[in-house]
């Protein structure tokens, strides 16, 4: 099993735009202006080595690297590359069968062996032969992870980056990850890997060996024990080669200066709602239900949703609706970000 990963895909893109751009640090999020609210996107791999990471507000960015270029973000055209990136991942042959691709993203997928396939030979060439295929495709650089499942793969390819390949197993499980804390497993984060650290559970390899009732007691009968076979390596999902269909479609915007007059707040609530239908309506299937999100001051965010009596695309429905979450919420905090969210009828 193969996990593709595209190298600093978002910024690799605005540099094949901007070739001039290849060797100084780049950074894409926002409006492109690091003196206005925004985060970043992603940073090129220049970028990084001054500590500027994805998430991170663009002012701070602009701290750590005052010499960055700043260019705004561009979904058209990173939709426009990740189409050319999968269109080649699909037209790739292993064992003399098509592969099986799962999309995850604008940047990565899984890849397995097709049913029927034949002999498959070593795993490295085949990555081999993949990255260099999409790279003659769309001039992009990818990773590849090599696992006996998803979730190794998908570790795997952090040890390959950039531009290689990198194979982990069962077989080499714990010399590669034991030692390594738990937030370096696929699934785990900072929160997740805080509440492990209370139980004294720092690394891969004592979580592993954790006992799961504690976990279960302490992380719930469903989440604990799933810790513990994330730590073990254990994964026996499939590669799903189903189309994506997305359950929900959301718009978000930050305010230059904070709102502090909640009229204004709800004209815009109504605004961003116009604007989600028109993605929902691009879907052919009404909302079912409706969802805010609330940034407030200095930096909270909370949100709320509710579903509707029945699904829905009326525009003056739709906006009522998002409105009315506001009532849920503490008025006259200044609010520094909104957003709404739509979530669809399933698709027939």
């Amino acid at each position: 099993m193969l996990h593709v990963d595209l190298d600093e895909f978002i910024a690799a893109v605005e540099i094949l735009r901007h070739p001039e751009l290849a060797a100084v640090p780049v950074v894409v999020g926002g409006r492109g202006d690091p003196t206005e609210r925004g985060v970043v996107a992603t940073a090129s791999y220049v970028a990084r080595e001054y500590g500027v990471r994805s998430g991170m507000p663009l002012r701070l960015a602009a701290r750590k690297c005052p010499d960055a270029v700043f260019l705004p973000t561009d979904h058209a055209a990173y939709d426009a590359a990740s189409v050319r990136v999968m269109d080649t991942l699909r037209s790739a042959s292993w064992g003399g069968m098509p592969v099986l691709v799962e999309v995850l993203g604008w940047d990565e997928a899984f890849l397995a062996p097709g049913p029927g396939h034949g002999e498959l030979g070593e795993p490295e060439e085949f990555a081999d032969r993949l990255r260099a295929a999409v790279l003659a495709a769309t001039d992009l650089h990818c990773s590849v992870g090599i696992g006996d499942n998803r979730l190794r793969a998908k570790i795997a390819t952090e040890f390959g980056k950039p531009r290689g390949s990198f194979r982990l197993t069962g077989a080499d499980w714990f010399e590669v990850m034991g030692d390594r804390p738990t937030d370096a497993l696929w699934g785990i984060g900072r929160r997740t890997a805080a509440k492990l650290a209370v139980l004294g559970l720092t690394t891969v390899r004592e979580l592993a060996d954790a006992d799961p009732e504690v976990l279960a007691a302490e992380l719930g009968p469903t989440m604990g024990p799933w810790y513990r076979r994330l730590g073990r390596g254990v994964d026996t999902s499939p590669v799903d080669p189903t189309p994506w269909v997305p359950r929900a479609h959301g718009r978000e915007t930050t305010f230059q200066a904070d709102l502090e007059d909640w009229g204004r707040v709800a004209e815009e609530v109504r605004v961003l709602t116009a604007r989600v239908l028109a993605d929902i309506d691009a879907e052919g299937r009404p909302a079912a239900r409706v969802g805010i999100k609330v940034r407030f001051r200095p930096f909270v965010t909370l949100t709320r949703s509710l579903t509707l009596p029945e699904p829905s695309n009326d525009p003056e429905v739709l906006a009522d609706a998002a409105v009315s979450l506001l009532d849920r919420l503490e008025p006259g905090r200044p609010v520094r970000l909104l957003g709404v969210r739509l979530e669809m009828t399933p698709p027939a």
